[in-house]
């Protein structure tokens, strides 16, 4: 799903605390540095990436969180595809909460400043790279997912 601002954000999730904490997230954005993962509670952990972004080579999926990316500067072409479409690469880890596959994309979805993309649990997605991006990635957590390696 693509949104174009964080008052769209703002608007649809208004009603759930792990959103609000998404929103507070984004307010920190002056005092944050690439690279560094930050938390707020137990529903959110977030990051700044800014520099080249190279192309994935598979498709990544979730399992127990839902990935925003929220688009600073910069442009970046993520292609998506349901998860039952593709073939599996690599066997989900508990640990990263990640699993690879490989296939085709039957969409794909350019994002810009201000927009915001988020990736749902169903599908697996694949930045396709870019020169220069500034984005903030927060990584929200499902209703009743646990924590096995905690």
């Amino acid at each position: 799903m693509i949104l174009n601002s964080v008052e769209e954000f703002r608007q649809r999730y208004h009603s759930e605390k792990k959103w609000r904490r998404c929103l507070q997230a984004i307010a920190n954005l002056p005092r944050l540095k690439p690279g560094v993962c930050h938390s707020i509670g137990d529903s959110l952990v977030y990051r700044l990436v800014d520099g080249p972004v190279a192309a994935a080579p598979c498709f990544t999926g979730k399992r127990r969180y839902v990935e925003i990316h929220y688009y600073l500067s910069g442009s970046e072409t993520v292609a998506y595809t349901p998860k039952r479409a593709l073939v599996r690469q690599s066997a989900y880890s508990d640990e990263t909460d990640r699993e690879t596959f490989n296939g085709e994309a039957t969409g794909s979805l350019t994002a810009g400043p201000g927009q915001l993309l988020i990736f749902d649990n169903d599908h697996a997605y694949r930045p396709l790279g870019a020169d220069h991006l500034r984005k903030m990635i927060l990584m929200v957590t499902i209703e009743g997912a646990t924590f096995h390696n905690k």
